[in-house]
């Protein structure tokens, strides 16, 4: 018995290669490619397509990253003149930020609204206040 085999004697049977063609060959499939491999798969015409279309970048494109909260809407100090009350609250006048235009003639105390600077300048200037 040869403990040291010779290095070109082959182990067992050859190995077969493709299988259905003639002589262990590439059996139909031609050589290399896609076309050749095991489990290929075509791409779908319609991905080619879809690949054309420009993409769209950013947050604001879709819409994404925008607050949820509503925003206040505005009102100015001039038209507080016209309202007859002179408690303004959000239950009164719902969700508004007060602006700075116009000019106020009466006392007004306005509580849990947004107040901008030049606003409270004027509604303190004329006798009114802010909580």
């Amino acid at each position: 018995m040869n403990l040291f085999k010779d290095s070109k004697q082959k182990d067992g049977k050859k190995k077969r290669i493709g299988r259905g063609g003639k002589r262990g060959t590439t059996s139909g499939r031609g050589t290399k490619g896609q076309k050749s491999r095991s489990g290929h798969r075509i791409r779908p015409a319609i991905r080619d397509l879809l690949q054309r279309l420009p993409k769209l970048r950013g947050l604001g494109v879709h819409g994404g990253n925008k607050s949820i909260q509503k925003k206040p809407s505005a009102i100015n100090v001039g038209e507080l003149n016209k309202l007859s009350e002179t408690l303004l609250t959000r239950k009164s006048l719902g969700n508004v930020k007060i602006l700075g235009e116009g000019e106020l003639t009466k006392a007004v105390i306005v509580e849990g609204l947004k107040v901008s600077k030049s606003a409270r300048e004027k509604i303190l200037k004329a006798g009114g206040s802010i909580k």
